[in-house]
């Protein structure tokens, strides 16, 4: 079929379905294009919602994708603020909550993830709050602020990247933080213990209270505004209000209602795609927060919630959709600022998976690299305030090469030495 008489259909209005249109039309496709998003905003990216912007450093404009315009001048046909409630694959088009059908030749599922919810008593009321969209990051912006003014306590319900870039956030406003966390240091399932202790001090320098093993289990309130919360130790922590911040569940719903094979939990969930980022529908592929793509440098199906995930995934998803040779086989990346640190992570190492971690530099002082390997061959690194390493640190991953590990301890030996 010619390219002019075909409809490319993206549903999920973030960061991978806006570089998913924006490199169809790059790649020369001229058929419609029409993307569907739940939000009213035109597409955005997140990492700003619980860093800069959260912080009011960045200003709203600056965390969307492209200007508003330039989806008219790029002929890619916006429906916002209309959800999809059903895939019909048999005839190949799309439902909308308004009750329109919109009919595709190929489709991309691109929606994200969404927050899990504390089933505790006392969620419902107004200071308890989730971060994934810009209307949460401008609600709680506000509440930081003037939490700040007041002297009033956060108590945060995990010690994942978004519980702490918001705690880091809470401090710099000047209010009390106080952190949830069952496992035993921060970030215990991404980092391990070794890493995890270092973001643990990182916080307590800078005035944040750490309760590991611990679970909230009530949030106390009165006339609908939260005073307190109480944990499984029946310890009760003084709060104005509450993050929950306890992970994201992939958007599968219309996935699995449509019939697409979806993946096991032990891979993450998410919709199951291959390599070239299609489902098990050959019309039908997935990008982003909800894929959960086989890897061909890693061996095994992952989903990645990460920013760079989106950023790259998109468009590898659109070439796909136009018949591309497509091997989706990105090293994972994403990255984090809290306080005076920045960091940036490449690679994959679950917990079990590894053997040894090696700190290049001095972590003491804050500007180290820390790498994580299975009999003697890099997994994933880890540079914080150190930059301008994270190719020579993926070059080190996909190469599968054992390294001399001394030499990669020292930091008078190029890293681009390494593993040749």
């Amino acid at each position: 079929m010619v390219d002019a008489h075909r409809t490319f259909v993206i549903v999920g209005g973030g960061l991978a379905g806006a570089k998913a249109a924006q490199a169809l039309r790059e790649e020369g496709f001229t058929g419609r294009v029409i993307l569907i998003g739940d939000e009213l905003d035109h597409p955005y990216e997140r990492p700003a919602l619980s860093k800069g912007y959260l912080l009011g450093k960045e200003d709203r404009d600056s965390v969307f994708v492209h200007e508003a315009a330039w989806y008219a001048a790029a002929d890619i046909e916006l429906h916002l603020g209309q959800p999809v409630v059903q895939i019909d694959r048999a005839s190949k088009s799309v439902i909308l909550g308004d009750g329109a059908v919109v009919h595709y030749d190929r489709l991309l599922l691109a929606t994200g993830s969404e927050p899990r919810r504390l089933d505790i008593p006392g969620t419902d009321l107004a200071g308890v709050h989730h971060l994934r969209r810009l209307a949460h990051a401008e609600r709680l912006r506000g509440v930081l602020a003037s939490l700040g003014r007041d002297n009033g306590h956060l108590v945060v319900a995990g010690a994942g990247w978004i519980g702490l870039e918001v705690a880091a956030a809470a401090r710099e406003y000047g209010a009390e933080v106080t952190v949830v966390e069952p496992e035993p240091t921060p970030l215990h399932g991404a980092l391990g213990p070794e890493l995890g202790q270092f973001f643990t001090e990182l916080h307590q320098e800078h005035g944040v209270r750490f309760r590991f093993g611990a679970r909230l289990t009530e949030i106390i309130g009165q006339d609908g505004m939260v005073l307190a919360a109480r944990t499984d130790e029946d310890e009760e922590h003084p709060a104005h209000v509450v993050l929950a911040a306890v992970g994201a569940a992939p958007r599968t719903a219309l996935a699995e209602a449509s019939g697409l094979a979806l993946a096991d939990r032990g891979e993450g969930g998410g919709i199951a795609v291959d390599r070239a980022l299609r489902t098990s529908d050959p019309d039908v592929f997935a990008a982003g927060d909800v894929a959960c793509a086989e890897h061909p440098l890693l061996g095994r199906r992952l989903r990645v919630e990460h920013w760079a995930n989106a950023l790259n995934g998109g468009p590898a998803a659109a070439r796909s959709m136009l018949g591309r040779e497509v091997s989706y086989e990105r090293v994972p990346y994403f990255f984090s600022d809290q306080y005076d640190v920045g960091m940036e992570y490449s690679g994959y190492a679950a917990p079990g998976s590894y053997d040894q971690v090696v700190v290049r530099g001095d972590a003491g002082k804050r500007e180290f690299v820390a790498f994580w390997l299975s009999e003697g061959r890099v997994l994933a690194g880890m540079n914080v305030n150190v930059w301008g390493v994270t190719e020579p640190i993926q070059c080190l991953i996909r190469s599968g090469s054992r390294v001399d590990q001394a030499k990669l301890a020292d930091p008078s030996v190029p890293l681009e030495d390494l593993g040749q």
